[in-house]
């Protein structure tokens, strides 16, 4: 059985475990393919299910299975959101994501506990497994050679708010492939080589079909370029062509 199936059969398990039991379940945090991968598995699912990963456009998420209706009671998302603020920020290295991973992991902890890492201002907001949120905050002292102070904050304190760049482009159509590559300044052919390489998300399902037609505020996300929402059309050229706005994360 391939690894993926193993873990279909897993979000399953899951499912029957909180039907069964009368529960919640959760799994870690999923990668958008382990994502994809879970919404195939929604029709043999035994409960409801609710997708976060601690804020709003979270990409790494945990499921939880069960809901108010059925268990008759609700609980948190078991996630913490840290902050990791340098003690002489005037004075602090520009951290990058790398460097708050490679800190998290040389304490032992395993990349699915871990969410998000937002990096501003030379400050990191992370999400993690709420178990592991004290030892965290208790080991991580030092990224590199910045000294720091990590801490259990609120999420809907702290989170900045989502900032986009807009853009018009021109196309043909509407096709993914031709909007991925006017988006990102590729060739069609690089364009359609990222769905061959299953690099392609449209909320968060993987997309492998490069002539579908995106609509109107579809996420699209395109590993190793970044994520945008496509606004839809915005008019035409004198020659035809549509003109589209799309809103880049940045």
């Amino acid at each position: 059985m391939e690894n993926s199936e193993l873990t279909k059969k897993r979000y399953i398990d899951l499912s029957r475990m909180s039907y069964e039991r009368g529960i919640y379940t959760f799994t870690d945090f999923l990668t958008l393919a382990e994502l994809s991968d879970f919404f195939e598995t929604t029709k043999s699912l035994y409960s409801n299910y609710s997708v976060f990963g601690g804020y709003e456009d979270a990409e790494r998420c945990m499921v939880r299975f069960g809901s108010m209706d059925e268990l008759g009671y609700d609980t948190d998302f078991p996630i913490a959101c840290i902050k990791i603020t340098p003690l002489q920020k005037k004075f602090a290295e520009e951290l990058t994501h790398r460097d708050f991973l490679g800190s998290l992991m040389n304490l032992g902890i395993e990349r699915p506990k871990l969410g998000d890492i937002i990096i501003k201002d030379k400050e990191a907001l992370l999400f993690a497994a709420e178990a592991l949120a004290p030892t965290i905050c208790s080991e991580i002292t030092r990224i590199r050679h910045t000294s720091v102070l990590a801490t259990i904050v609120e999420a809907s304190e702290v989170i900045p708010k989502r900032e986009f760049k807009e853009e018009l482009i021109q196309i043909k159509s509407e096709r993914i492939d031709a909007i991925i590559a006017k988006t990102y300044n590729l060739s069609r052919s690089q364009a359609q080589a990222l769905f061959l390489q299953k690099k392609v998300f449209i909320n968060g399902r993987i997309m492998e079909n490069e002539s579908h037609n995106l609509k109107p505020d579809s996420v699209v996300s395109v590993r190793g370029f970044g994520r945008f929402i496509y606004d839809g059309e915005s008019g035409t050229t004198k020659k035809g062509n549509v003109l589209a706005k799309i809103k880049k994360y940045v």
